[in-house]
């Protein structure tokens, strides 16, 4: 099977394939790097990314900026030349000085979630950085698009949709979760594209569509590449990798989770999430607890009414300890059945046949 280079900005992948930026240091430079030099996207996670430093707790704006600067640049010299992006959510309260800080280490990408980064085009003025916004709607695109249009007279560089789906904080109410088939990834790609279409007329440029939640194998990418696509983003499947930056413990809990065990929960952002059920998730719904916040990391979080405190959580379990925390996972997590190493993965991405009666490309 044959697919197209995705090149979004000045940046060119061999393979249309985003691996997902995944907090709190499951995607650093080992798993980045990594993507990054087969020949796909490979992105670092900027979320509470200094949780290695030894100043952490202390001061932690200053170890996440130090963090981040340390991790693109270990990436870069491990990357073979490959493209590498960095996500950083707008939810953050340090979003703008991580922002700074990508875009002054030369970073290729910065993708943009949990929020509208409607500022981001001020901050890669006259750099080589291509910005990218997830959505998880054709109005949240127009929004984001119309505002840099007004603003800044640019577009953005791609867009990526991320579907209900997906792990992680999501960008739909529980009661859209609950009708999966009104919110299907492939109506909410067509509407997107609608949208990108006039903007691509009006700058002269193409903005890639990039499809993101539930994508799983080389069929569901020819999938939404015949929708329009210019490629997909994957987060799951990079998990169970020998290079992913998680602990082997959070690694396990992917190959052992059956469908069952994929719960949404409510996170201190106000945000539905997906996750694998823990120990921590069962002890919190039962016996909720008000958090001492050690972090103030997270615009939406009130640490009044929050159940627990996200960034330990998540914290604990890249370090195994899934007692005192969660895995996030995508919908297709029970799939999951070995670890393999990322150029394997994308080889078979790449390589793997269509079943008889399928359209050849």
């Amino acid at each position: 099977m044959t697919f197209s280079p995705l090149t979004i900005g000045r940046h060119t992948a061999r393979i249309p394939v985003i691996q997902g930026g995944m907090g709190v240091g499951i995607s650093l430079s080992g798993l980045a790097s990594a993507v990054s030099r087969e020949g796909a996207v490979g992105v670092i996670s900027a979320a509470e990314i200094g949780m290695n430093e030894l100043d952490y707790r202390k001061n932690k704006r200053e170890a996440n900026i130090r963090a981040l600067q340390k991790e693109i640049r270990r990436a870069r010299a491990l990357s073979g030349g490959g493209v590498l992006g960095v996500n950083i959510m707008v939810a953050t309260n340090n979003y703008e000085e991580m922002v700074k800080t990508a875009v002054d280490e030369s970073i290729d990408l910065i993708i943009a979630g949990a929020g509208l980064p409607l500022t981001l085009p001020e901050y890669v003025e006259g750099s080589s950085t291509a910005i990218v916004p997830i959505v998880s709607s054709a109005k949240a695109f127009q929004l984001i698009a119309r505002k840099w249009e007004r603003n800044y007279k640019r577009c953005p560089d791609a867009v990526i949709v991320e579907g209900p789906l997906a792990g992680g904080h999501l960008g739909f109410t529980h009661q859209q979760l609950e009708r999966l088939e009104e919110n299907k990834l492939e109506g909410i790609v067509a509407e997107v594209l609608s949208e990108v279409k006039p903007f691509e007329d009006r700058y002269g440029q193409k903005i890639p569509v990039v499809a993101a939640g539930g994508i799983w194998d080389s069929r569901d990418i020819r999938r939404f590449i015949d929708l329009g696509c210019s490629g997909v983003q994957m987060g799951t499947r990079f998990v169970a990798t020998f290079e992913c930056d998680a602990s082997e413990a959070f690694k396990k809990a992917y190959i052992e989770a059956d469908e069952v065990d994929v719960v949404i929960i409510k996170s201190p952002l106000g945000m539905p999430g997906r996750a694998i059920r823990s120990p921590f998730i069962s002890r919190i719904n039962d016996n909720p607890n008000k958090v001492k916040c050690q972090y103030n990391c997270l615009k939406p979080c009130d640490p009044r009414k929050a159940l627990y405190c996200i960034a330990d959580a998540l914290i604990n379990a890249q370090r195994g300890n899934l007692d005192q925390g969660f895995a996030f996972c995508g919908a297709n997590v029970h799939r999951v059945d070995r670890i393999q190493s990322v150029r394997s993965l994308l080889q078979e991405l790449m390589n793997e046949p269509l079943e008889s009666g399928n359209m050849e490309s």
